[in-house]
């Protein structure tokens, strides 16, 4: 079975702030934003939601208000919040992570290592990083880098670029690490932009 990440550049504190905010406008805005998506993902989800499961605007209106959330669907807020994510900032180039199979992360991760870069790691999005006060959902997975990491990790990435540190002899990963830099490159420095990510 393969996976994707989708990688969005953001002003990660204030994406987070949404999440129980109330904000009635930013609701409608997304709602209409995102319309003909939120009725794609109730015909996909079709099944669990006859059993149960809110629907996507429902899962969307409990994300912003703060609840209530039923744990035993809580992967539609896991959804609600992505989309909160697409909201807030670009998308950003995802072509070595989309499709991808296996342990494909822990081997970008290690390419990264290769190049002296430890303050992120792309295997975080694999993770359960949701925002306090969301259930916990394995699908979709979900991390973030903070601005400070990425800052980190680019500081890393030149200095072991000026050490002449060589890339991983696997093409494929070393395309993979020169995407992830070129995420952090786009990260305007002091502003309180990072990246989050979403696995599914």
């Amino acid at each position: 079975m393969s996976t994707a990440l989708s990688l969005y550049l953001l002003e990660t504190e204030r994406t987070r702030a949404w999440v129980g905010s109330g904000d009635q406008g930013f609701l409608r805005a997304i709602r209409a934003e995102f319309a003909a998506e939120i009725a794609d993902d109730d015909d996909w989800f079709a099944d669990a939601i006859a059993a149960g499961a809110p629907t996507a605007a429902q899962a969307l209106e409990a994300v912003v208000n703060g609840g209530p959330y039923e744990a035993e669907h809580a992967f539609q807020y896991g959804y609600a919040y992505r989309r909160i994510c697409a909201m807030g900032g670009p998308f950003l180039d995802n072509s070595s992570f989309s499709p991808y199979r296996g342990d494909w992360l822990s081997m970008v991760d290690e390419g990264l290592r290769a190049v002296n870069v430890t303050a992120v790691r792309v295997a975080a999005f694999d993770s359960c990083g949701l925002p306090s006060g969301l259930p916990y959902t394995h699908v979709p997975g979900c991390g973030a880098w903070s601005p400070e990491e990425c800052e980190r990790a680019l500081v890393q990435f030149e200095e072991g670029r000026r050490l002449g540190l060589a890339p991983v002899a696997d093409r494929d990963v070393a395309e993979a690490v020169e995407q992830v830099v070129g995420w952090l490159r786009r990260v305007p420095r002091g502003a309180g932009y990072g990246i989050v990510g979403f696995r599914s």
